[in-house]
């Protein structure tokens, strides 16, 4: 076969990738005049546009080269249409390059690896909670891709080929000795979308091809493990010791960095959390452990290994111990309160193999509180910051003492909606004029007014409980701990560490002294600290080895680090890494001052150094993980076991699941089920219940299999257990109710019913089993009166209508 390649068809060629270079050049612009409308400062703005430019030119340039094979067939094997599937393809890329610039402009980052750590549901979530999905949002899309071809067409039709070849090898020229003198332009802020998120994949990709290539056989079998007694009590000399052991009080705020507290940057807008640090142990300088909230759960309660994209989202959770666990097996009562669905980051899955007593989250609130607004696409995260609060001073019992109680607040966090908006709003106003701030901060925090009305309402919010708090007779012996998750996203950040910059505090009536200490500590400190206190001061039971990642608080007062803080930025990426006072971050070195702030610094030797300890913790990272060799089983008494399946059984859900979401899973479940395969269904329950806990559709279906096979207390307590988890989810109730029909269990038929109706589930079937748990139980009048009731509402129901009769 003859193959022919004309120059029209290269022409035509470079016209396309001229084209793209244009449109990456206008969506640049559209990123740099989105960000500048939001009340955002540019610096030096025609150094980043030219930077932007040279990076979108050679990215191009990379495209074009590298799709130019793919042109190259397509013309010699199908001539007629290689015009239309390059242009799609370009538009494709350029649609991804939109999209990315978008993303950067909302959250101030360029998005890389860190998509591959989160699940299509997670992502959803997140998209919906920043933006309003309507048919209006979709038109830049439009727009940018319409752009391609529009540009195409006119440089095709009014440009001289002979003109844009030469155009573009001057471009060549100039760009390429730019490109060699202005090092700068290569950091992460200039980079082109595309380029950066493909460029991140593979790095990410190669790295952990890397690591399993190590040979870890020689490892320490545990190497984690070590004795109790190597962690020190330091926090023992700052507190009164009482005979009872205290109360524990967790307060995560969502997006706090430590710029918002104290005489930092954004000071001011936290006046109560910046009163109770004078009032208690204060860290200054103290680091998140990851850049998002998937990360502080593990780290604050577990000093745990992070795993390839999180602790949270491994799927078969190595064998562990924690705070909550610990402090379970020590008589406490543990409770985890938040206002989404705990099932977001898997946080339930960690919660619960922690043996945690209660997750009250945005299914267990009730008709008493109210939820954020949603957004013009119908997206709200869940409960506002008092909700979370009102919720649980709701149902704190001072009976079940002591107790541990985490609380994770919502509201900083995009949309920044909540209650009283405008009036919180106005009192950031009222703030700024107090403060007689320079005309550059107050226009910078105007154009930030929601998230800065936002944080002022958290710490309301904080400071409405804590007060109320102290009513309480159990206040005088409660600890409190607050600390932020991390550094919220929208604000642009001074520097690469200020996003894991958070408060760290300590407040409790049992302090016998206050102290603000600028010694670098971490979230990873903080369980071998708080429980070297309390089982050296208090009637615990033994605790022999541990397996923590740190060494536990620094209390110094000085600036100093003793620790090795590896900062996962997001899901798949640890990058960043403290090591005494300098942060490694992609590579280059940065002197961390005593005000956590950051210089860069050129020793390559120091690089190397420090590198090699990032890689040796990468290494035991993964071999911690990989092998489940944190702590060992053997010695692990405080977990909650999920259930285990046999070879046999995953063969089987491979076979079944296969391509299925977990929805789809479980209509599987409910048809093998109806086919009286209970065991088989049981089994597809299970896998969902595994990796989503609250399930209740597929709890439910478990406990009906059980009570249809006459295995009526294993269903009971399945379905108990449903109800504990959605107390308003009215099917659990129905079932509950045939169960103790069938098993003729009539008083707790009465029993649960009255359980719905105080949760006001207004159910006729409901009501119906109770009229028939009545009259079986010889109460007539009861039964004719309920009944009286449902057939007046529905006079035309059959089955209402027969059993009422037989009442006579």
């Amino acid at each position: 076969m003859k193959i022919q390649y004309s120059t029209k068809e290269l022409i035509n060629y470079v016209y396309l990738i001229v084209a793209l270079i244009l449109t990456f050049w206008l969506t640049s612009l559209f990123e740099i005049f989105t960000t500048i409308s939001r009340g955002i400062k540019v610096p030096n703005i025609g150094v980043v546009v030219l930077y932007k430019m040279l990076n979108d030119f050679w990215t191009s340039l990379l495209i074009g080269t590298l799709l130019f094979p793919i042109h190259w067939i397509l013309t010699v094997f199908t001539k007629k249409y290689n015009q239309i599937i390059v242009q799609i393809l370009l538009a494709i890329l350029v649609l991804i390059q939109f999209s990315l610039a978008k993303y950067s402009a909302t959250t101030l980052l360029n998005l890389g690896a860190d998509l591959l750590g989160y699940s299509f549901n997670d992502i959803t979530v997140t998209v919906s909670s920043s933006e309003s999905l309507s048919v209006l949002y979709f038109i830049p899309f439009i727009v940018a891709v319409s752009m391609f071809f529009v540009i195409n067409v006119i440089f095709t039709k009014y440009i001289s080929s002979r003109s844009l070849i030469a155009s573009l090898f001057i471009f060549v020229l100039i760009f390429g000795g730019l490109k060699l003198v202005m090092s700068q332009s290569s950091e992460n802020d200039y980079q082109n979308k595309l380029n950066y998120l493909v460029s991140d994949i593979l790095k990410y990709k190669y790295e952990q091809y890397q690591l399993n290539s190590y040979d870890l056989s020689n490892k320490n079998s545990y190497p984690l493990l070590k004795s109790f007694s190597e962690t020190k009590d330091v926090l023992s000399p700052f507190f009164n010791i009482n005979e009872e052991k205290p109360n524990m009080v967790f307060i995560i705020v969502e997006g706090l960095g430590a710029e918002f507290v104290g005489k930092n940057a954004y000071s001011g807008f936290t006046p109560f959390i910046d009163s109770l640090a004078t009032q208690s142990l204060y860290w200054e300088n103290f680091a998140s452990t990851a850049g998002r909230t998937f990360g502080v759960l593990p780290a604050l309660f577990g000093s745990l290994p992070y795993g390839d994209k999180g602790f949270m989202e491994i799927q078969k959770i190595p064998s562990h111990i924690s705070l909550i666990s610990v402090l379970k097996a020590n008589g406490y009562t543990t409770s985890f309160y938040t206002g989404d669905p705990s099932s977001f980051d898997r946080k339930i899955n960690f919660l619960e193999y922690n043996n945690i007593d209660n997750i009250i989250d945005e299914d267990k609130f009730g008709p008493d509180f109210e939820k954020t607004q949603a957004n013009a696409g119908g997206f709200s995260w869940g409960y506002p910051d008092a909700e979370i609060f009102k919720k649980v001073a709701s149902v704190l019992n001072p009976e079940k003492q002591p107790r541990l109680d985490i609380i994770m607040t919502l509201t900083n966090h995009e949309p920044f909606d909540f209650p009283s908006k405008e009036i919180y709003k106005t009192k950031v106003d009222s703030i700024l004029n107090a403060k007689n701030s320079s005309s550059d901060f107050i226009e910078e925090v105007k154009s930030y007014e929601d998230i800065f009305a936002s944080i002022l309402y958290s710490d309301t919010a904080i400071k409405n409980f804590i007060n109320s708090y102290k009513t309480r007779p159990e206040f005088a012996n409660t600890i409190f701990v607050i600390t932020g998750d991390h550094r919220l996203i929208p604000i642009n950040q001074k520097d690469k560490l200020c996003r894991f910059h958070v408060p760290f505090l300590i407040y409790s009536p049992l302090l016998n002294k206050t102290k603000s200490i600028k010694s670098i500590s971490s979230h990873l400190d903080v369980t071998p600290s708080l429980l070297s206190f309390l089982i050296n001061n208090y009637t615990f039971n033994k605790l022999e080895k541990t397996a923590w990642m740190s060494e536990g608080l620094d209390t110094a007062q000085q600036f100093r680090n003793i620790h090795k803080i590896p900062l996962m930025r997001y899901k798949g990426s640890i990058n960043d890494y403290i090591f005494n006072d300098y942060l490694l971050s992609d590579g280059a070195l940065y002197k961390i001052n005593e005000n956590f702030g950051i210089n860069k610094v050129i020793e390559k030797e120091l690089i190397k150094s420090i590198s090699d300890s990032l890689m040796e913790f990468k290494k035991l990272n993964r071999y911690t993980i990989q092998k489940n060799r944190i702590f060992p089983d053997s010695l692990n008494i405080y977990r909650n076991s999920i259930v285990e399946f046999s070879d046999e059984e995953l063969v089987l859900l491979k076979d079944l699941t296969r391509n299925l979401t977990f929805d789809e899973c479980f209509n599987l479940a409910r048809e093998t089920a109806f086919k009286k395969d209970y065991k088989k269904a049981r089994l597809l329950c299970d896998y969902i219940i595994n990796e989503l806990p609250n399930h209740a559709d597929a709890r439910t279906l478990k406990g009906r299999t059980l009570a249809w096979e006459g295995r009526y207390k294993e269903a009971e307590v399945e379905l108990l257990s449903v109800v504990k988890r959605a107390p308003f989810y009215y099917d659990s109730y129905l079932a509950l109710l045939d169960l103790y029909w069938w098993s003729k269990q009539d008083e707790k038929s009465i029993e649960i019913t009255q359980k719905a109706f105080n949760n006001e589930l207004e159910n006729s079937d409901i009501s119906f089993k109770l009229a028939k748990a009545y009259f079986r139980m010889n109460n007539k009048l009861k039964s004719e009166q309920i009944m009286d009731s449902l057939v007046k509402i529905y006079p035309e129901n059959q089955e209402y209508l027969t059993f009422k009769q037989s009442l006579k």
